[in-house]
């Protein structure tokens, strides 16, 4: 019996979905698709600034001219088991796309961020317009170390 229930009440609901018909009309139209932006932070309002180094134990982090595969692979996996409940590479979703965003931001503002958001998200000017921008979904701290950090600092710069 439950199941004939329950595959009633999926078939309501795809018989729900399915079949709307759009009317053309004359005049005034909306879209509400989304567009993709590169630099989408600084478009809705929260600005560019590479002179910001945020709020946290990094003060200087210059990277070598060559990337680091070792420290991209480590950096991936951590990404992909930690952040992609947040982040995508090349869209917004809870959190800012990750894709460009050393142009955005400096290394050490990105660093601090991934270690001390707490403070950053108080403290921090852009942190603060970002949380702003993405509803008040705060980042929460992951508790990485610093080598874990710069792991996925360096996989971030292969985007």
């Amino acid at each position: 019996m439950k199941k004939i229930l329950l595959f009633l009440c999926l078939a309501a609901f795809v018989a729900s979905c399915g079949g709307k018909k759009e009317e053309k009309k004359d005049g005034f139209e909306v879209s509400r698709s989304k567009t993709e932006d590169k630099k989408a932070d600084a478009k809705e309002g929260v600005p560019v600034d590479l002179d910001n180094k945020g709020v946290g134990p990094i003060k200087e982090l210059v990277f070598p001219e060559e990337i680091d595969q070792e420290m991209v692979a480590r950096g991936e996996a951590s990404f992909n088991s930690i952040c992609v409940a947040c982040h995508m590479v090349d869209q917004r979703m809870i959190g800012p796309a990750m894709k460009g965003v050393y142009e955005r931001r400096s290394p050490e503002w990105v660093m601090n961020m991934m270690l001390n958001p707490d403070v950053m998200l108080r403290e921090d000017p852009i942190a603060k317009a970002l949380l702003k921008e993405y509803n008040n979904a705060i980042m929460l701290n992951q508790n990485l170390t610093e080598e874990q950090a710069r792991d996925l600092a360096e996989y971030l710069r292969t985007l």
